[in-house]
């Protein structure tokens, strides 16, 4: 939405996501899933990094953040799993 709209407030809602991930999921080795995002004073870190993490979420956060814009969406699509593939035409 923030590249169709320019809102800015999809990156400000972005970032404050990025904090949360920063501040309860981060580990010294990297980041972990949760067991309960409801008691955020024990969410009770699970020692499980899952590969969607580094593979999805962290390729979206690049996408809302990034000014060089690498992949133009008149270009590029992106799938459920944040693969980049090449809009061809015909």
């Amino acid at each position: 939405m923030y590249y169709l709209t320019g809102d800015k407030i999809y990156q400000d809602w972005g970032w404050t996501i990025f904090e949360s991930f920063e501040k309860y999921t981060r580990q010294i080795e990297g980041y972990s899933s949760i067991n309960d995002v409801r008691n955020k004073e024990n969410v009770r870190p699970r020692d499980k990094m899952e590969s969607f993490f580094l593979a999805e979420t962290l390729k979206y956060f690049y996408l809302l953040f990034d000014k060089k814009n690498l992949f133009p969406f008149n270009q590029w699509v992106f799938n459920t799993e944040a693969h980049p593939l090449r809009i061809y035409k015909n």
